[in-house]
């Protein structure tokens, strides 16, 4: 659902503030809940707008600022699964991150995880 615009959070701020009209009749009004009214009330008290708040929650990820830590752990230890270099970092740091954000750290920071085939010859190729 979309946010209401500041305009009309701003006109059920001044029926209910201003015209001293009840948060129930301005509620039924404007055909808001009676919630809305209490919350837009609320928040001009408080902050002194009636800006919407930005939805969801911000994502954080320990990894964001490790860029140096993880070249050396992928550094001192190249064989390392990402579940090792999950479990190394969270000793290196004391912060626990999961597979999936570990990939995707290493694939921003261009280190590839795919091991070379040392000397085994793929299936059907003779070996020199």
């Amino acid at each position: 659902m979309k946010s209401y615009s500041v305009d009309i959070r701003e006109k059920i701020v001044a029926a209910h503030l201003e015209k001293k009209i009840s948060i129930r009749k301005v509620a039924n009004i404007f055909s808001v809940s009676k919630s809305l009214v209490q919350k837009l009330v609320k928040q001009q008290k408080l902050e002194g707008n009636l800006q919407s708040k930005p939805r969801g929650k911000p994502q954080f990820s320990h990894l964001t600022n490790a860029d140096t830590e993880l070249r050396e752990l992928v550094e001192s230890h190249p064989d390392a699964t990402l579940i090792e270099l999950c479990e190394l970092f969270a000793d290196l740091t004391g912060n626990s991150v999961g597979r999936s954000a570990m990939c995707r750290a290493l694939q921003k920071l261009g280190l590839n995880r795919k091991k070379k085939q040392s000397g085994v010859p793929k299936r059907g190729q003779r070996e020199f």
